[in-house]
């Protein structure tokens, strides 16, 4: 009768039983019962620093590789998106499972729960790693050939991935642990990590790349090498963090099950499907906008970089609203849940707009600091005339994608973004059959991107899996 009564107290979001779980974690009480936007604030502000320098980590390497020439440029350009993809696969998605599932857990009362979600986030981190190990690792050069035929930026793509995905262990394991931490609540510790390692790796990206004073000259493999340093180093501390309990659970062996691992995985097995779909939509608009030449591709290329120095935003609010909406879930406070979503989103609403906006009637303040070429500026200007005003419901829309993580429900958000991907593809197709313009392209990217941000608003609204725990 006991058990029965507690169940019913979870249910309803009786506070009593959320008292159980978050008497000894502050952090937890927090998200349970504090004012919504001081909450968000502290969660949040450590996850957008963190993207972001993870941001300018992409851009140093760039500009680092650019200076040994063309040809190391397009070998990292083949490399980057499956090091992209390892990336989202184990922050953004399998990250999010964890996250949701250990949030949902400790909201829920269930200590012993989110203990075994975070061993088994462990297994499956490890799983995940040996994959990419093999696949591209062991395996680069045959699987790059299916891109590009033998040559220097063959060669160099495979040197590049034989230490960047030779190192997938160590990256694995400093997510997951980063997954854990932001599960419990611990964005800080998590987020600050990540922000060290960043800062760490752009010097010694330089330094191997360039050969900088007492530091050897490795070239193309320069930013690979540091990123397995600067990430190894995160991953000691972040480890060490879990182990000495700053997540407040055990990190201990469990007997494997099935149930936890189907728990993580209904939202981070989905999460890999919508990382596809966002790659996929990406290759893409890139190959029709390449049919109108090499300064369209250059100018849409700067454009859209924009939207990838937006994304922090979204991805920082959005890793919050994973463990506050997932905690509040496990609590029975869906309603709280639902305030807290429209919360962070509204935020990353307004300030995605103002960007937005901002320009798309100066976008000098961006192309200018790229590009001198007068036909390139055009077409980013144009590009960013059509897309920018819709960057803020695009930026909204991809926080409530977040949110939705912690419902454990995320077949329609999924959904959602493959709705983009043929919309997208169907203007772009349409442009190739009847020999349109290069502005549909560019009408049917923005149409995408508002397509994510009314789906996305619409599914919280409506959706099933925001109607019950």
């Amino acid at each position: 009768m006991a058990t029965l009564d507690l169940t019913h107290l979870r249910l309803v979001g009786h506070p009593e039983i959320s008292l159980l779980t978050t008497a000894l974690n502050p952090r937890m009480q927090l998200i349970l019962h504090g004012p919504i936007l001081r909450m968000l604030a502290r969660l949040a502000a450590p996850n957008v620093a963190a993207v972001a320098t993870t941001t300018a980590v992409t851009f140093a390497d760039v500009y680092f590789i650019g200076r040994l020439g063309t040809t190391a440029l397009a070998s990292l350009a083949i490399v980057f998106p499956f090091q992209t993809l390892m990336g989202m696969m184990s922050n953004g998605a399998i990250g999010g499972g964890v996250v949701s599932s250990v949030a949902r857990s400790l909201g829920g009362s269930d200590t012993r729960k989110a203990e075994s979600a975070a061993w088994h986030a462990m297994v499956i981190g490890t799983f995940m790693s040996i994959l990419y190990v093999v696949v591209l690792g062991l395996f680069a050069r045959p699987v790059f050939s299916l891109i590009i035929g033998p040559g220097e930026v063959l060669d160099g793509a495979v040197d590049y991935a034989h230490i960047v995905f030779g190192g997938a262990v160590i990256v694995w394991l400093a997510f997951m642990c980063s997954a854990i931490l932001r599960g419990t609540g611990e964005m800080a510790i998590a987020a600050n990590a990540i922000i060290a390692a960043s800062i760490f790796h752009i010097p010694l990206s330089g330094a191997l790349t360039l050969g900088w004073g007492p530091f050897p000259d490795l070239g193309i493999t320069g930013p690979a090498t540091a990123m397995v340093v600067s990430h190894g180093l995160a991953a000691l501390y972040l480890f060490a963090q879990v182990l000495g309990g700053k997540a407040r659970i055990n990190l201990r062996p469990h007997y494997f099950s099935w149930t936890p691992v189907k728990d993580i995985m209904k939202v981070g097995g989905l999460g890999l499907i919508n990382s596809s779909g966002l790659i996929l939509t990406v290759i893409v608009v890139t190959g029709f906008v390449g049919r109108f030449g090499d300064d369209a591709l250059a100018g849409y290329g700067l454009g859209s970089r924009l939207e990838i120095t937006l994304v922090p935003l979204a991805f920082g609010v959005g890793a919050a609203l994973t463990t506050a909406v997932g905690a509040n879930f496990g609590a029975g406070q869906i309603a709280r849940a639902r305030q807290i979503a429209w919360t962070g989103a509204g935020a990353t609403l307004v300030v995605t707009s103002i960007a937005g906006i901002l320009i798309t009637f100066m976008p000098g303040i961006w192309l200018n600091r790229f590009t001198t070429d007068p036909e390139v500026y055009a077409i980013g200007a144009s590009y960013l005339g059509i897309a920018a005003p819709v960057y803020g419901i695009f930026g909204g829309g991809q926080t409530l994608y977040f949110a939705s993580q912690g419902t454990g429900h995320m077949v329609l958000p999924v959904l959602i973004t493959y709705t983009r991907f043929l919309v997208v593809a169907g203007f772009g197709l349409a442009a190739t059959i009847f020999d349109w313009s290069l502005t549909t392209v560019f009408v049917g990217v923005a149409t995408g991107l508002t397509v994510i941000g009314v789906g996305q608003v619409l599914n919280v609204l409506r959706g099933p899996g925001w109607k019950y725990g």
